[in-house]
């Protein structure tokens, strides 16, 4: 991609109306475009970035044999009913319309009642289980706050995962298998280190849910961490936790945190209340047990913002960058050699950014560290004559100058 086709362009300054560092730095880069408290349009650069968080999660979501499907966001009144979540003295968060029928609907901000649902046309026998299903969407939720930027929206991209099970024991072992799959997930965005399994409030069927907690000044949680014995317990519930591990209070460490995941142990709370039931093998009648599993997509993307920039801007991960190299062109004959470049690397399948503006270098440079590609490779007039290009870390400002098959040595594809 030429910088030149990009319709948006870097800011100076962050908006006035906005308090929190991830959306003014997204804002400023111009990743995101804020339309109201809580509700950001992604654009092309954020797109990217969502789509590669994406696809890690969609990875290892099928490497634990979950299907990826899409729900509606219009979800029916009589299907919560079943389970008295449509009351909002239950939920609070609904946004709710009408149809021209005046038939009352909401806007989904979870799935579990209507994916229940829905497999009651799929689910008679034992030997239709177990089941897990995903997808990413966009919820919607009516939050009193938003003033975290994208890190807390009335509008995000979430996502969400449900199994489906014939036993306690059964959904135990695939819940485990699943928080070593978030674990994995965190890792690959560059989190993993500080993101931890959290005991918190209950589910239906447990004492204990557990939360993914990732380390953060900007995060609106406080967990209660032992960082050598690798537990970490929601305020929430620390005293119950406590007593139940069996850990003196005083050895742990009080943190800020952000939740960037979730899941929970519901039993058969939910198939028992939506009469969704199986078979066994002797032909006798059999609740299923779920689990609800989540990842807010938008919201580990401003985590990570929130924890790896700098005063220069965004630092992106390798993995989730939304382009490997941002390549500056200085001077004519610069110019020259960074087209023919530029057409190398994306033969190569190497994703580019290629700063092709007619700007003076500082600008291109402000630029480069603004937008947080992981590389900048500069190709101007004085290195030209020598052979080179001057290859530069955003991480740690490293620079190196390198002949043109070293630096190719260098990249993968």
């Amino acid at each position: 991609m030429r910088v030149t086709k990009l319709f948006t362009k870097t800011l100076r300054d962050a908006p006035a109306d906005e308090v929190s560092k991830n959306a003014q730095l997204l804002i400023r880069a111009g990743y995101v475009y804020k339309e109201m408290a809580g509700a950001y349009a992604y654009l092309p650069l954020g797109l990217r970035v969502i789509e590669k968080i994406k696809q890690v999660v969609r990875e290892e979501m099928n490497a634990v044999g979950s299907n990826e499907l899409i729900m509606t966001s219009l979800q029916r009144k009589e299907v919560w009913e079943k389970t008295g979540r449509w009351d909002e003295k239950v939920v609070d968060v609904w946004f709710k319309t009408k149809l021209q029928d005046e038939t009352e609907v909401g806007l989904g901000w979870s799935h579990e009642e209507p994916i229940v649902e829905m497999l009651k046309q799929y689910v008679q026998s034992y030997k239709d289980l177990p089941i897990s299903l995903y997808q990413f969407q966009t919820k919607m939720r009516n939050e009193l706050r938003a003033r975290s930027g994208i890190m807390r929206g009335r509008e995000f991209v979430m996502k969400d995962m449900y199994s489906f099970h014939r036993s306690a024991e059964d959904l135990e072992s695939y819940y485990n298998q699943t928080i070593e799959a978030y674990k994995r997930v965190y890792d690959r965005l560059g989190i993993g280190a500080e993101t931890y399994v959290t005991f918190a409030s209950g589910g239906a069927f447990t004492k204990f849910s557990h939360e993914f907690q990732t380390i953060c000044e900007a995060g609106e949680d406080v967990i209660y961490l032992h960082r050598e014995k690798n537990v970490a317990i929601n305020e929430e519930v620390i005293d119950e936790a406590v007593k139940e591990l069996g850990i003196e209070r005083a050895e742990l460490e009080k943190v800020k945190t952000a939740e960037t995941g979730n899941i929970f142990n519901f039993g058969s709370q939910k198939t028992d209340e939506m009469d969704l039931h199986f078979t066994d093998e002797n032909g006798t009648k059999q609740s299923l047990y779920i689990g609800s599993y989540g990842i807010g997509i938008t919201r580990a993307m401003g985590v990570i913002v929130e924890k790896m920039s700098d005063d220069k801007g965004l630092v992106w991960p390798v993995n989730i960058a939304p382009y490997q190299i941002y390549l500056v062109s200085i001077g004519e004959n610069g110019s020259k050699q960074a087209d023919a470049l530029y057409d190398e690397l994306t033969a190569k399948g190497v994703e580019v950014l290629y700063d092709d503006r007619d700007e003076r270098p500082g600008a291109k440079f402000a630029d480069s560290e603004l937008l947080g590609i992981p590389t900048r490779v500069t190709v101007s007039d004085r290195l030209v004559e020598e052979g080179k290009f001057e290859v530069t870390d955003r991480a740690s400002g490293q620079m190196k100058t390198l002949t043109k098959d070293e630096f190719l040595a260098t990249i993968s594809t």
